[in-house]
């Protein structure tokens, strides 16, 4: 089988949860025999095609910036779906396979599979339907506009997460809608030994509004009045960085909270989980939410939100693997001194409830999906 992936950024040049699916599930894939290949931004020197981990990546662009004013840039959307219009078409794919976000790149998708009679796979990572408004104004008619276009594209659709297939139906998607979730490398985590600094709380993360870990901060003043000595790590960057340093300022927690910046390999980030002893995720949008699967393969129960756009809420069971909380910082305090209090008991079931999404798995679970839609015309 010979199959595209297309995402505008790549793993592990640019890190987050929907490019490292697209990474793991491809390397995989092409260690099985298959010819995969991968189009998105040109991170590397040299070549724009090079061939890594057996997977061909093709870098059609330079790279552009992704955020702008802290909000996803449309600019970059168009100009990335732009380049690869002539990259794309000039090979044949059985199978190509493209991320709904950021929409723009799904329509050449689409113009391959009418002109070269691919097969066109659209893998949704989170639907927005009306959140458009809260993150545009006015303008978020036309992203929901263009999200609802996009869902139409193709009737071969893979979603990450059962409430993401729900809002799909929600706005109009029909078809063969599989569930293909993200996963971990549960081999790769145990190998990982702790690290030498400890800390009691810990989020990992791109800093940006969405994930409110401003919430997270003032909820460890709160814990802080019965555990003075409450250390909490937050790992990442982004554009919301510097004012939750200032939060952290005025409420007096410089000596509970540190900021460790953006950490280069993945193996840094669990060796910090496995020396904590809860991770929080204050997010009330997620798509998946593949955070929350790799800190219970750690060993972590897990404090997030429960919101309607927050599917990492699906994949918590309460007091088995983590808790579900309010986004308010009384009750997210209340749920992390719960957990602190039942860590060492909850850790052999945060570790159980990880094993369901072992990469290989997953890509057990893609490969079917890609052979099912072999032959269909889109």
């Amino acid at each position: 089988m010979k199959l595209a992936f297309i995402y505008d950024v790549i793993y592990p040049y640019v890190v987050g949860g929907a490019q490292q699916r697209i990474w793991e599930i491809s390397r995989r894939l092409a260690q099985r025999g298959h010819e995969v290949h991968l189009f998105g931004m040109k991170y590397w020197d040299g070549e724009e095609v090079i061939v890594k981990g057996g997977v061909y990546l093709h870098g059609i662009c330079k790279p552009q910036e992704l955020y702008v004013e802290g909000r996803r840039s449309i600019t970059e959307a168009i100009y990335f779906a732009r380049k690869l219009v002539r990259p794309l078409l000039r090979e044949d794919f059985d199978i190509v396979d493209c991320s709904n976000f950021p929409y723009f790149p799904c329509f050449p998708a689409k113009l391959h599979a009418l002109i070269r009679k691919s097969n066109l796979i659209i893998t949704w990572h989170e639907v927005w339907d009306d959140y458009w408004y809260e993150y545009l104004g006015r303008k978020g008619v036309f992203g929901r506009w263009i999200e609802r276009i996009v869902a139409r594209l193709s009737r071969n659709v893979i979603a990450i997460s059962e409430r993401t297939k729900r809002e799909l139906i929600s706005i109009g998607a029909g078809g063969n809608i599989q569930i293909v979730p993200g996963g971990v490398d549960i081999e790769q985590i145990s190998m990982v030994a702790p690290a030498s600094s400890e800390s009691d709380v810990i989020f990992a993360g791109r800093l940006i509004k969405e994930k409110n870990v401003d919430f997270l901060i003032k909820s460890i003043a709160l814990v802080r009045r019965t555990i003075p000595d409450l250390i909490c790590f937050i790992i990442g960057d982004g554009p919301e960085r510097a004012n939750l340093e200032k939060l952290t300022y005025d409420l007096g927690l410089e000596g509970n909270i540190r900021f460790l910046g953006f950490l280069d390999h993945s193996e840094d980030v669990f060796s910090y989980m496995k020396s904590s002893g809860v991770f929080v995720l204050p997010s009330t949008r997620e798509g998946f939410g593949i955070v929350v699967v790799e800190a219970n393969a750690c060993g972590l129960p897990v404090v997030t939100v429960s919101h309607r756009r927050n599917a990492a809420a699906d994949l918590i069971v309460d007091n088995e693997n983590g808790f579900l909380c309010k986004l308010s910082e009384e009750d997210m305090a209340q749920k992390i001194t719960i957990a602190l209090e039942r860590k060492q008991d909850m850790t052999k079931d945060c570790q159980e409830h990880s094993r369901k999404y072992d990469w290989d798995r997953i890509t057990n679970m893609a490969e079917a999906v890609h052979n099912s839609v072999l032959g269909q015309r889109v």
